[in-house]
């Protein structure tokens, strides 16, 4: 399973705004309604919270099997 990777510039992103930039959706409203019927997965937990903060190294897993990993630009620069 491939993980795409999200850089984010602040300290955290909310779950709406990640699935956003996924390119997976539509629109706001369909990610509205896919998070709060089905769910997404982040760290392995089941989230139906659209303003869900994912912090650097967040694993956000949808049940269609993507798979996406926070990273934090100033973190990895860091690193």
């Amino acid at each position: 399973m491939e993980k795409n990777v999200i850089f984010i510039k602040d300290e955290y992103i909310t779950l709406s705004q990640l699935l956003k930039l996924t390119d997976q959706f539509p629109s706001g409203g369909v990610i509205k309604n896919y998070i709060n019927e089905e769910g997404v997965f982040v760290n392995d937990e089941l989230e139906f919270r659209r303003g869900k903060k994912l912090y650097h190294n967040d694993i956000v897993r949808l049940k269609t099997g993507e798979v996406f990993h926070v990273i934090n630009e100033d973190a990895k620069q860091n690193e």
